[in-house]
This record gives structure tokens, sequence and C-alpha cells, in this order.
């Protein structure tokens, strides 16, 4: 989740007063330790008029630009709006201040974010996401409409593994946005907590823990199908919404809600995929086959359907000759697939030349082709990438 973030245009701040009839002492000497930054001074002085003027609009705005000043937005916030529902005489200057530190607020926590993004050491770069945390938070406090500052919280928190608030918080942004990208993570992180929960429940035994990791499963769904009706042609959507329907043991709804894309838009690329993936997971090796392979003849360039293509034949070879060795048989038509497999997994390590993931699968088919030199040359390629 470590991604480098861009720091917004910042505005400047500047203090300036409005002369009023009739100012108290205590509001006159607070103007005067403000520009002095004397900020304690100016915080006693506000802090003796409101208590002898509890409807002082000024007081209240002086106090809240001086928490503002101090770091101390909330106090700030608070004062703001005391202010305000006393008048509106200082709504601009209060609007503009809000603008300021919601800008400061969100670039620190940039600046934190980046800084941790590039620490080495996981405790260092912790402490650094913290503050990064501390930062965004005070931006959605302040501007509680702003995607920017719940999208990169969000990040900040699975930085340091928080992440039951990080899906609050991602939460907030779908239902302030409903974009392609809020739903595409908020499934993802429905599906980190249910596999967690369904760990506890491997580990443990606790039935309540599969219970709950089905709801989360059902939810992940709900969420994604209102997804794909916003945005049928995400791929990063479809491809969530296939696991969540495995997660959930919706398989053949799953397969239904594709196989109807399919028939509906046949040169839908993404819907082949999603379909081929799915009949891939269920086991389904000729049907994912030819859905795959429809994607790949509508986008010769469509890596993910092109990786899925060569994986199909490689799992469909290894089942063929793992059967027949458990039945003590003489089969080699495994060989069949691996060797159809070999040209899309060639072609997807050419996109990827230094995936050691790649370079051991293509091994393994070599070694089950009998080609001992490329094996040995691929799983050696594949330790040096590891490195």
């Amino acid at each position: 989740m470590k991604r480098v973030i861009i720091i917004l245009t910042l505005l400047s701040m500047v203090f300036g007063f409005t002369a009023f009839d009739c100012s108290s002492t205590e509001l006159t000497s607070a103007r005067l330790y403000i520009q002095q930054k004397n900020l304690k001074k100016a915080k006693e002085s506000l802090l003796r008029e409101i208590k002898k003027n509890p409807k002082s609009d000024e007081g209240y705005y002086l106090l809240g630009f001086v928490n503002g000043e101090e770091g101390n937005i909330r106090e700030m916030l608070k004062d703001f709006d005391k202010s305000l529902s006393i008048s509106k005489k200082f709504e601009k200057q209060i609007d503009d201040s809000k603008k300021y530190h919601w800008g400061n607020s969100f670039n620190r926590g940039v600046a934190y974010f980046n800084k941790g993004a590039k620490q080495a050491d996981k405790d260092s770069a912790k402490t650094i996401f913290m503050t990064a945390i501390k930062n965004f938070e005070n931006a959605v406090d302040i501007e509680p409409d702003s995607s920017a500052s719940y999208k990169n919280l969000a990040y900040a928190y699975l930085n340091v593994g928080m992440t039951d608030k990080a899906m609050t918080t991602v939460e907030k942004l779908n239902k302030l946005t409903h974009s392609a990208d809020s739903y595409t993570l908020l499934g993802d992180l429905y599906a980190r907590k249910g596999q967690k929960l369904m760990s506890a429940f491997k580990t443990d035994g606790n039935k309540e823990d599969s219970i709950k990791a089905m709801k989360i499963f059902d939810k992940e769904v709900k969420l994604l199908e209102e997804g794909r009706e916003k945005y049928p042609d995400n791929t990063d959507i479809l491809m969530e919404l296939s696991n969540a329907y495995i997660a959930s043991n919706k398989i053949e709804v799953a397969k239904e809600a594709f196989k109807t894309g399919v028939e509906k838009e046949p040169n839908n690329k993404y819907y082949r995929y999603n379909y081929g993936s799915l009949l891939l997971n269920a086991k389904d090796y000729a049907g994912a086959v030819e859905q795959l392979s429809k994607a790949v003849e509508i986008d010769s360039t469509y890596e993910n359907a092109i990786y899925n293509l060569g994986v199909t034949y490689i799992k469909w070879g290894a089942e063929i000759r793992d059967k027949a060795a458990e039945e003590n048989k003489e089969d080699t038509s495994y060989k069949e697939k691996f060797q159809k497999a070999l040209p899309y997994m060639e072609k997807y390590l050419a996109l990827h030349p230094k995936d050691p993931t790649i370079l051991d699968l293509l091994g393994r088919i070599y070694a089950n082709l009998g080609m001992t030199d490329k094996s040995k040359a691929a799983f050696e390629k594949a330790d040096q990438f590891r490195k």
C-alpha cells in the first residue's frame, strides 16, 4: 500500500484585523499579542473575553485562530462554530482560515506519508505514518467532504495495519464519491476482513468467526454488484466481484452473472476474462480456455487474460498428470496442455522479464516437457531476481 501522493498548492494565510467599535480591553490586547506572535498571552486574553462576554463572536473567532496556529485543529473548529452560531460577521475570515489549515494539514500528511514510504525500518516508518495519519485526520475534520483526505487517510491507516479504521474511512469515501476506486478498495478491505475471520475459524473452530466472515463476504458482493452497475467495464471491480462470489460460495450465481454478460456483449473482453477466471477457479478448464482464448483474441495484449490462459493449461495438465499417477496409469496427454501453456507464459514473461514467479512457472513447464536446459536456466533466473 505504499504509494507516493501529490502535495497541493498551499494557500497563504494572512491575518488581518477588521476595525470594530467599542472593542473590549481583552480583544484589543489579544489582537496585539497575535501580531506579536505571543499566542499564549493572546489565548489568556481571549479566555477572559469570552468568560466576561459569552456572546463575543470576535472572541471565539480569534480564539479559534490562535488554536489553529497552535495546531489544535478540533478546538479551532469548535471555536469557529461558536463564533458563527453567534453571528456571521467573521464567516469569510473563518472560511479562509479553514481553507488554509486544510491545505496545511493535507500537505503535511502527504509529506510524512511519502517520508514513511521511503523508510526501510518498519518501526520508524510506523511512527512517521502515524504523524501522517494525525494530519490527514485533521484535514478530514476541517473539510468532511474532501475525498482526497479520506483516500490518503485510508492508505496511511493500511500502512500501519489499522485495517478496520481504513475500512470505515473508505466506506465514507464511497458514500461521498461512489468512484470506481472506492468500490474496488472497499471490496478489497471487506475481502481481507472476511479472509482473516475465516483463517481464525480454521485455526480455532469458532463458528462465530465463520458466520461473521460470510456476512462480510455477502456485504462485499452487494457493494461490488452496485459498483458493477455503475462501472460495467471496470476490470478491477469485476475481478473483485468474481473473488467475492467465490468467497461467499456463490459460484453458480457468479457463473450465471458473467455468462449473461458474455451473451449480451460477446466482444466485451472484460466479461470474457472474468467469466473465464471464474471457470478456472471452478476447475472447468475447458470452459475457462474457451472464454480466456476469446478475451485474448479480442485483445492480444490483454495481460491478465494471457496469464490466466497459460495458468489454465498448466493446472489442467497438472490435474491429468496427478490423476494418472494416483491411478498408476500411463497418460502423457498432460504434456499437450503444458505445451499449449508455453507460448502464453513466454509472452507474459516478455512483458515482465524479471518476475521470479513467472520464471518458476516456466521452469516447471520446461521440466514437464523434458526441456532440461531451458528449465534450469529459468530456475536460475528466478533465483537471480529474487535476490
